[in-house]
Protein backbone atom coordinates (compact mmCIF):
# COMPACT_ATOMS: atom_id res chain seq x y z
CA UNK A 1 0.00 0.00 0.00
CA UNK A 2 1.65 3.77 -0.79
CA UNK A 3 1.07 6.84 1.15
CA UNK A 4 -1.47 8.16 -1.68
CA UNK A 5 -3.73 4.56 -1.02
CA UNK A 6 -3.36 5.14 2.63
CA UNK A 7 -4.46 9.00 2.76
CA UNK A 8 -7.80 7.25 0.86
CA UNK A 9 -8.24 4.47 3.02
CA UNK A 10 -7.97 6.97 6.01
CA UNK A 11 -10.63 9.20 4.03
CA UNK A 12 -13.22 6.66 3.49
CA UNK A 13 -12.53 5.83 7.36
CA UNK A 14 -13.55 8.76 8.24
CA UNK A 15 -16.27 9.25 6.30
CA UNK A 16 -17.38 6.43 7.62
CA UNK A 17 -17.50 7.31 11.20
CA UNK A 18 -18.43 10.84 10.93
CA UNK A 19 -21.73 10.88 12.91
CA UNK A 20 -21.88 14.36 12.43
CA UNK A 21 -23.67 15.08 9.21
CA UNK A 22 -22.78 18.50 9.36
CA UNK A 23 -19.46 18.05 9.72
CA UNK A 24 -17.76 17.90 6.66
CA UNK A 25 -14.87 15.23 5.96
CA UNK A 26 -12.22 16.26 2.93
CA UNK A 27 -9.47 13.91 1.59
CA UNK A 28 -6.87 16.69 2.06
CA UNK A 29 -7.17 16.74 5.94
CA UNK A 30 -6.60 12.90 5.61
CA UNK A 31 -3.03 13.72 4.24
CA UNK A 32 -2.31 16.84 6.09
CA UNK A 33 -2.88 14.91 9.78
CA UNK A 34 -0.86 11.94 8.35
CA UNK A 35 2.38 14.46 7.99
CA UNK A 36 1.36 15.87 11.52
CA UNK A 37 1.47 12.52 13.04
CA UNK A 38 5.19 11.40 10.74
CA UNK A 39 6.41 14.59 11.64
CA UNK A 40 5.73 14.94 15.42
CA UNK A 41 6.66 10.96 15.80
CA UNK A 42 10.16 11.87 14.40
CA UNK A 43 10.95 14.95 16.85
CA UNK A 44 9.76 12.48 19.96
CA UNK A 45 12.18 9.66 18.74
CA UNK A 46 14.88 12.70 17.88
CA UNK A 47 14.34 13.65 21.50
CA UNK A 48 15.02 10.21 22.52
CA UNK A 49 11.66 9.44 23.76
CA UNK A 50 9.05 6.89 23.48
CA UNK A 51 5.74 7.12 22.27
CA UNK A 52 3.51 4.50 23.77
CA UNK A 53 0.11 4.21 21.91
CA UNK A 54 -2.56 2.34 23.65
CA UNK A 55 -4.27 -0.23 20.78
CA UNK A 56 -1.90 0.55 18.41
CA UNK A 57 1.76 -0.30 19.95
CA UNK A 58 5.12 1.83 20.97
CA UNK A 59 7.34 3.00 19.20
CA UNK A 60 11.08 4.07 20.67
CA UNK A 61 14.81 4.38 19.20
CA UNK A 62 17.17 1.67 20.01
CA UNK A 63 20.47 1.77 19.53
CA UNK A 64 22.45 -1.14 17.27
CA UNK A 65 26.33 -1.94 18.36
CA UNK A 66 29.07 -1.43 15.44
CA UNK A 67 28.93 -4.71 13.69
CA UNK A 68 30.92 -6.79 11.18
CA UNK A 69 29.11 -7.15 7.94
CA UNK A 70 29.74 -8.18 4.24
CA UNK A 71 29.81 -6.30 0.77
CA UNK A 72 26.77 -8.52 -1.35
CA UNK A 73 28.78 -7.80 -4.75
CA UNK A 74 32.55 -8.60 -3.55
CA UNK A 75 32.10 -10.66 -0.38
CA UNK A 76 34.47 -8.49 1.35
CA UNK A 77 33.87 -7.84 5.12
CA UNK A 78 33.01 -4.56 6.47
CA UNK A 79 32.29 -2.53 9.45
CA UNK A 80 28.78 -1.30 9.60
CA UNK A 81 28.83 2.06 11.90
CA UNK A 82 26.89 1.92 15.15
CA UNK A 83 23.50 3.93 14.63
CA UNK A 84 20.19 4.47 15.94
CA UNK A 85 17.12 2.66 14.71
CA UNK A 86 13.66 3.52 15.35
CA UNK A 87 11.53 0.80 16.68
CA UNK A 88 7.75 -0.40 16.74
CA UNK A 89 6.37 -2.71 19.21
CA UNK A 90 2.65 -3.58 18.14
CA UNK A 91 0.11 -3.77 21.29
CA UNK A 92 -1.49 -6.62 22.12
CA UNK A 93 -5.20 -5.40 20.54
CA UNK A 94 -3.08 -4.53 17.18
CA UNK A 95 -1.87 -8.18 17.26
CA UNK A 96 -5.42 -9.84 18.04
CA UNK A 97 -6.54 -7.69 15.58
CA UNK A 98 -4.62 -9.03 12.71
CA UNK A 99 -4.70 -12.32 13.69
CA UNK A 100 -8.82 -12.21 14.10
Amino acid sequence: MTKVDFINHMYENAVEMNEDEEKKVFKKDSDFYLEVFTKSLAEILKAGEKLSIVGLGTFEVVERAEREGRNPQTGQSIMIKACKMPKFKPAKALKDLVNA
